[in-house]
């Protein structure tokens, strides 16, 4: 980071500090900069040290999990914000709106968990391999492993 020779030691917070104001555990934060999401220093004392604006990142983070997206994910969206400066609001809201897509397939995918799930309790039998509503048969075998139903929906043949 070019920056930081520049910066006071007013914009650098401690990773018990950080920790504290993100409301995250340390070992969060090391597991965030090992996974290439976040960056520190170290001082003197090899204690790691994080920028102030370390802070938005982590919200960043923890926003963009609780909408399921892969560390992978994250970690291409915050390589797309800029090196050589902090990143602006313009910055963080182009990168939230890239979002509204998968909130919408994530909703429909509750709604339809929600719908569903209510018949399978109904019926009592919570087995998918003797549902006669859902998988007749265990017709659903066939389709490969995993939730079948869960994942693409009730196919329209069953």
């Amino acid at each position: 980071m070019a920056e930081e020779t520049t910066l006071s030691k007013d914009h650098w917070l401690s990773i018990g500090e950080i920790a504290r104001r993100a409301g995250v555990a340390s070992s969060a934060l090391r597991f965030y900069e090992d996974q290439g999401l976040i960056t520190s220093r170290r001082t003197a004392g090899n204690q790691r040290q994080y920028l102030r604006s370390t802070l938005r990142r982590i919200a960043f983070i923890q926003a963009a999990q609780r909408v399921g997206l892969a560390l992978s994910e994250i970690r291409a969206a915050l390589d797309s914000l800029p090196d050589d400066r902090t990143p602006t609001r313009s910055d963080w809201s182009r990168l939230s709106k890239s979002w509204r897509s998968r909130l919408d397939e994530r909703i429909a995918e509750l709604e339809r968990l929600r719908d569903d799930l209510d018949g399978c309790i109904g019926c009592g039998c919570l087995s998918l391999q003797r549902c006669n509503l859902y998988n007749k048969n265990d017709r659903l075998a066939e389709r490969g492993p995993g939730a079948r139903i869960l994942n693409v929906g009730i196919p329209s043949e069953l």
